[in-house]
């Protein structure tokens, strides 16, 4: 009987992180799809508080992305190894979709002890695959990790996938990271890199041909293209936060909306298809600024850390910010963490966030939350209380939030009331993400605000879906998609 071969795959390494590692990969993935191709997206490990809910459990967003552009379902052998920051020095570790404990920045080594998981994931997906297309983590030249890495280097040597470095020359010294990532890997690691390409050009490519030339000569490696700058990628879910972007006013905008940025803000692409809408001016609000006097609705998003978010918002003075915006009429929406922000008191009765205790909340929504062991994963089918609009959102939270306000539910999620609504109905919070994707069901939210319909014509989901097919046409352009075909077929034990 003749031995399978291995499923071919290629991994996209960057120089850095926010190289544009991920938009690649979707953009590689729709383009590969469209050719009738059975791909899937990998990340051994993600660093990230922008989950998505799968059937199985929760992934890092960019992976459902990535799986949504392959025209698959996400799962969660697609980021076998997400850590989800928590503080500063530690972050929860979510193994194969669940909860598998705590990891502190010492003892940050214990990575390499997921590698068994993470080739597990990795074979179960190519065995359904006809591709694999693989995003790494950061860095592959920073050789202080290198000896548990699972995220980079590590996986593709542990499971043989030829790698392709990517340079962002958008922030500068494209030439020194590409040559410098080769100058210090060592041997082996080099050699699992087969060539490079160069990413976020702007103006004429032919420019950059004498430093393909350098880069080429300094590292023995091929270039695969020099890719510009992808003006749409902002239509798109964030990966991460380095890419929440404070917004420039809208000409003609009816609505202003204020969403402090706290530290631990998770799950911020709720407020993309708000950023779509034309009529709508998104501020985001950073530490040291106050929310704005003018604002129609402050959006508390949420947050992987309520009790120390929380506490941020007092010392940065948003809390009077909101009680004031609240008194001058203005609407307030809390989702997830900050709906729990927005209630009287947050227990933490076991200490999952910190030490035992509990603080008092904002006091706008007549509800108190326990926060609990058992974590909520899950997608659901919604409906908008008030106008009968139907959507898809998802719940990932620790918690659950009780109280008298929650008699004015402001969604149903089946027969189950979901959320709460203060008595003047002016401050709502649910646990629900992804609301605003509904495009019935954000007119509707919209329409309530502004006191008429907006009419403004967005279909964000088929807009998602139209710019990963013009990202994968634009790879196909300035990408050697034949020579990447025949990397991945390379891939040999």
């Amino acid at each position: 009987m003749a031995e399978r071969r291995p499923t071919p795959a290629l991994m996209i390494l960057g120089t850095g992180s926010n190289v544009g590692k991920s938009l690649i990969v979707a953009g590689l993935c729709r383009l590969f799809a469209d050719r009738g191709l059975k791909v899937r997206p990998f990340k051994p490990q993600n660093m990230s508080n922008n989950a998505a809910a799968t059937a199985h459990g929760e992934i890092g967003r960019a992976q459902a992305l990535q799986a949504r552009a392959a025209r698959v379902a996400p799962h969660v052998d697609m980021n076998p190894v997400l850590l989800k920051p928590e503080s500063d020095t530690g972050s929860q570790i979510i193994l194969q979709g669940r909860v598998a404990g705590h990891l502190s920045s010492g003892d940050f080594t214990r990575r390499g002890d997921f590698l068994p998981k993470v080739l597990e994931s990795f074979e179960r997906l190519s065995a359904e695959a006809d591709l694999v297309l693989v995003e790494g983590a950061g860095s592959p030249a920073e050789t202080n990790l290198r000896a548990r890495d699972i995220a980079n280097l590590g996986f593709a040597r542990a499971a043989n996938v030829p790698a392709v470095l990517v340079g962002d020359i958008d922030r500068g010294g494209v030439i020194a990271s590409l040559v410098g990532s080769h100058a210090v890997l060592d041997e082996a690691d080099r050699a699992m890199i087969r060539a490079f390409a160069i990413n976020r050009f702007r103006g004429d490519v032919s420019l950059f041909r004498d430093g393909v030339t350098t880069i080429s000569r300094a590292t023995g490696w091929p270039c695969l293209g020099v890719v510009p700058w992808f003006n749409e990628a902002v239509h798109l879910p964030a990966e991460d936060g380095l890419d929440l972007s404070a917004g420039a006013p809208k000409r003609g905008a009816v609505l202003k909306v204020a969403v402090p940025v706290l530290p631990g803000i998770a799950n911020f692409d709720d407020l993309d298809p708000l950023k779509q809408e034309d009529k709508v001016e998104l501020v985001m609000v950073r530490r040291g600024t106050a929310l704005p006097g003018d604002a129609d609705l402050v959006i508390l998003p949420g947050s992987k850390t309520t009790m120390r978010d929380l506490a941020m918002l007092r010392a940065e003075g948003w809390d009077i910010d909101i009680a004031a915006h609240h008194r001058r009429g203005g609407h307030v929406l809390g989702l997830c963490g900050g709906y729990q922000i927005l209630g009287r008191v947050v227990r933490d009765p076991l200490g999952l966030e910190g030490p035992p205790g509990e603080a008092d909340g904002l006091g706008l929504l007549d509800v108190e939350t326990v926060l609990e062991q058992a974590k909520t994963v899950r997608e659901v089918a919604f409906s908008h209380a008030a106008s009968g609009a139907e959507g898809r959102a998802y719940e990932i939270h620790l918690g659950r939030s009780e109280g008298p306000d929650t008699a004015r539910a402001p969604f149903r999620v089946g027969e189950r009331a979901e959320g709460a609504v203060s008595a003047d109905g002016r401050v709502t919070g649910t646990y629900l993400h992804g609301v605003f994707s509904s495009d019935a069901v954000r007119a509707a939210c919209l329409a309530q605000l502004a006191g008429r319909a907006l009419n403004s014509g967005l279909n964000y989901e088929a807009q998602v879906d139209a710019v990963l097919d013009r990202l994968a046409a634009h790879l196909g352009r300035y990408l050697d998609i034949e020579a990447i075909l025949a990397l991945a077929h390379a891939r040999s034990f």
